[in-house]
């Protein structure tokens, strides 16, 4: 078959495919490779942007293992096939009264890729959904399968494993009760915003923004927990007219117009930032965290101190004025709080994460050049999921546990069974 990520920034082809069923099957398939000497990647649902995932001789697609089981101790825990769609699992909690406590903005993700490459959604006082797992059931080149729980090593590894360790079958997860998310959506003015942006972050508990460069608008959301029953759902049509049509079918359009004329770039932007309205509704946290992204775009992410945010996105205004750099996508930026997990973009550091998205047809080679190199002065660690150019030297500079993370590696797949050319540039042979 031929192999692509969403975005279509990574294809192979003549790539074999297995779907196995169990953990047994999954055990049998990693010794048989290793003993022929082909390489295996998972793949997940392709939408890492970057090459992380793509597969050399053997994809294993973890798609039959989707189960979700509670465990029957009243603590909300559940153990969950890694192959199950994010927003499939987003429903089968639901129905049991529970919920994760944080998400992406999307839910088209496999879940254990979404935790492999570090997805996190925003929060201040918050995690990503790699601090949500309470064990691991990982299957390692040699065969062996591994119950990790925390404190062993392999499970602090694991969590963020980038498929480097072996292949994770089942996870376990500290869900939270079912809640529901007041949204308040609308413009201000990006000074304001960056005046002070530890209150906005505090000013809910879910806050992000967004700024359409060549503008100065921020179309901020604030995502409030509320108790009571109080507050409606965006009615059907309004939903359908915001978010699919406007949100989507009318905004491909700007990007095709954008990429056919970049010279107006600055202009579109400007309008889109102009069309942008206010809406406040209450849905269930699921509903509120996740959108769908029908226009394809090429995305790099970087997780920055929180201090550097402002000063970094400084940098890049004034960088959009200077290029008018043809970029129709707004800038992302969302907040976590400091995590232990090794490999998280927020390991012991208040983070911002901030992503710049570029439409397909845009180009974005020059774009995520200029913005690595921006990044890069602030310490930003890359999001693992997204394109980026860091390699191993500064990768072990940047995150305190990597030598940590390797020597697990070591351990588990001294004959690199699981590599790839994007893992050999990040990690080493």
């Amino acid at each position: 078959m031929r192999w692509s990520n969403w975005a279509d920034t990574s294809s192979v082809c003549g790539i074999e495919v297995a779907e196995p069923a169990a953990t047994a099957e999954v055990s049998a398939l990693l010794r048989e490779a290793s003993e022929h000497g082909r390489r295996v990647r998972p793949i997940g649902a392709g939408h890492s942007f970057s090459a992380v995932a793509r597969p050399v001789d053997l994809a294993v697609d973890l798609r039959r293992l989707c189960g979700v089981r509670v465990i029957a101790d009243g603590g909300g825990r559940v153990r969950v096939g890694a192959g199950i769609v994010l927003g499939d699992l987003n429903a089968a909690l639901a129905a049991h009264g529970l919920a994760l406590p944080n998400l992406g903005d999307i839910d088209r993700q496999r879940l254990a890729g979404a935790l492999a490459t570090g997805t996190h959604g925003t929060g201040g006082r918050l995690h990503g959904l790699a601090s949500a797992v309470t064990g691991l059931t990982l299957v390692t080149p040699d065969g062996q399968i591994h119950a990790t729980a925390p404190g062993d090593g392999l499970f602090e590894a694991a969590r963020i494993s980038l498929g480097a360790l072996g292949v994770v079958t089942e996870v376990e997860l500290a869900t939270v009760p079912a809640f529901r998310l007041r949204a308040e959506e609308g413009p201000e003015p990006l000074d304001a915003v960056l005046a002070d942006v530890d209150a906005f972050v505090a000013s809910a508990d879910h806050a992000e923004f967004f700024w359409f460069p060549h503008t100065r608008v921020a179309s901020t959301r604030r995502n409030h927990r509320v108790d009571d029953g109080g507050g409606r759902p965006l009615p059907r049509w309004q939903s359908h007219l915001s978010d699919h049509l406007l949100g989507n079918r009318a905004y491909e359009l700007v990007n095709r117009v954008g990429a056919a004329r970049p010279g107006w770039v600055p202009a579109l932007n400007r309008l889109s930032a102009a069309t942008l309205g206010r809406r406040t509704y209450t849905d269930a946290s699921a509903q509120v965290f996740c959108s769908e992204r029908s226009v394809r775009f090429a995305e790099s992410e970087y997780a920055l101190p929180r201090a550097a945010v402002v000063p970094a996105l400084r940098d890049l205004r004034a960088w959009f004025d200077r290029t008018r750099a043809a970029v129709t996508f707004p800038l992302e930026v969302r907040f976590l709080a400091a995590d232990d997990v090794w490999l998280s973009g927020a390991q012991g550091r208040a983070t911002a994460y901030v992503a710049c998205h570029q439409h397909v047809r845009g180009g974005f080679a020059d774009v995520f050049a200029a913005f690595e190199t921006i990044m890069a002065a602030y310490d930003g660690r890359p999001h693992w999921g997204k394109l980026h150019t860091v390699d191993a030297a500064r990768l072990a500079e940047l995150h305190p546990h990597f030598e940590d993370f390797l020597a697990v590696r070591e351990r588990c797949d001294p004959a690199r069974v699981l590599t790839n050319p994007h893992l050999e540039r990040i990690l080493g042979p």
